[in-house]
């Protein structure tokens, strides 16, 4: 059985107009999950728990998308 990692990350924004993190070293990974239920729930609770900060925002990362299982080489293996 494939996995389907995602990650769930967050923190303040810059501008909440952008995608641009204020202290890149600041950032909150709230953590890797097996499939997308268990990371939109996770997601869901650290949304609402910031939902009075407007330059706080939290993020799911589809960690799959990523590598190709089929693939001999994925796309990032071929960087290094």
């Amino acid at each position: 059985m494939t996995q389907r990692l995602h990650l769930v990350f967050g923190g303040e924004l810059v501008d909440p107009s952008k995608n641009v993190f204020k202290d890149v070293d600041d950032i909150h990974i709230v953590g890797m999950f097996p499939d997308y239920k268990t990371a939109y729930d996770a997601w869901k609770s650290e949304a609402q728990r910031t939902v009075d900060n407007a330059h706080t925002r939290y993020y799911i990362a589809h960690i799959h998308r990523l590598r190709d299982e089929e693939a001999e080489v994925s796309p990032t293996e071929e960087l290094g």
